[in-house]
């Protein structure tokens, strides 16, 4: 396996679920697979401080798009997280990889990576996490997909949950790697911890990973420490539970897009609120909501979603 792929794994003695952890799917997020090179070391360390700790399945670690981690960009091409749709995967891995450029050559990689860590761990399920931070400062939160497992695995990382999301993306990690496609029982999460840059950006990714080891069995509840959830539900104070997607405003090539600066993951808009501009002029709010991931970076096809907070009792 690629060394500049995989940031490492941890097998237990007992069999279990198959953890399969992403960071830096885009190049300019490193908190994720810092928090990756650190929870593995923790991993490590665990038995010899707690003798009664024990480790149910596996845990891998992987980059994913290595090379845009290496020139600390977005990407280099194109969004490596928009190109999972299955008839872009299936024509990577039809095509010859010396005819493969940057993103497709990431794709190739790391789909083989996985299906090389399934095949020989052979799990009973796979649960895939994606780590990922943003522009904005503001709030964590995480992304579930329709299954009920994974907005349960959301839900217990202790952080907002954005519900619909991928309906205005396509191509994610999230929309692939599923139960249709890997061929046994996949569910996938995504976990946004902060800004690109802040250092509690890595300690929210490692609390994030420890929560859902915790969710899927890999651990026993009394193993983990209560600093962790604490972490997480602090910085989400305040916060809507659960929030739906209202609109995702899309960028085009040429659109010449600026946001207006400082808004924050979550920040009430007013309905009218002018919140950036492109070559067609003011780009106004369609409704009231909250705004998520304003885009303050030049790569991006995403300007800024809308969100409404899902009253209680809305969530499933």
């Amino acid at each position: 396996m690629n060394n500049q792929r995989l940031i490492g794994a941890y097998s237990g003695k007992e069999s279990g679920p198959l953890l399969i952890c992403l960071g830096g799917m885009h190049g300019n997020e490193p908190a994720g697979v810092q928090a990756l090179d650190i929870l593995f070391k923790l991993l490590e360390l665990e038995p010899e401080s707690n003798p009664d700790f024990k480790f149910k399945g596996r845990i891998v670690g992987f980059r994913g798009n290595a090379r845009a981690i290496a020139k600390g960009a977005r990407f280099l091409e194109k969004d490596l997280n928009r190109q999972w749709t299955p008839e872009n995967v299936a024509r990577i891995l039809q095509s010859p990889p010396d005819e493969l450029k940057a993103e497709d050559l990431e794709v190739l990689e790391l789909h083989t990576a996985i299906m090389e860590e399934i095949s020989a761990y052979a799990p009973e399920r796979v649960v895939l996490l994606d780590l990922h931070t943003t522009t904005a400062y503001g709030g964590i939160f995480s992304i579930a997909t329709d299954d009920p497992e994974s907005e349960r695995i959301a839900v217990e990382l202790h952080a907002p949950v954005i519900k619909g999301l991928l309906s205005g993306l396509r191509g994610t990690t999230l929309h692939y790697f599923n139960t249709a496609q890997i061929g046994l029982p996949t569910v996938a999460v995504c976990f946004e911890s902060g800004q690109h840059d802040e250092t509690l950006s890595v300690n929210r990714a490692i609390a994030a990973i420890i929560n859902c080891m915790r969710t899927i069995g890999c651990v026993k509840a009394e193993h983990v420490e209560n600093r962790h959830d604490a972490l997480l539900i602090e910085y989400s104070r305040g916060l809507p539970k659960v929030s739906e997607l209202i609109t995702c405003h899309s960028i085009r090539p040429g659109d010449a897009f600026q946001m207006l600066p400082d808004y924050k993951n979550f920040q009430e808009v007013r309905a009218g609120e002018v919140l950036a501009h492109d070559r067609n002029g003011e780009i106004k709010a369609a409704e009231a909501g909250r705004i998520l991931m304003p885009l303050y970076q030049k790569q991006g096809d995403d300007g800024f979603f809308l969100i409404r907070p899902l009253p209680k009792g809305r969530f499933s």
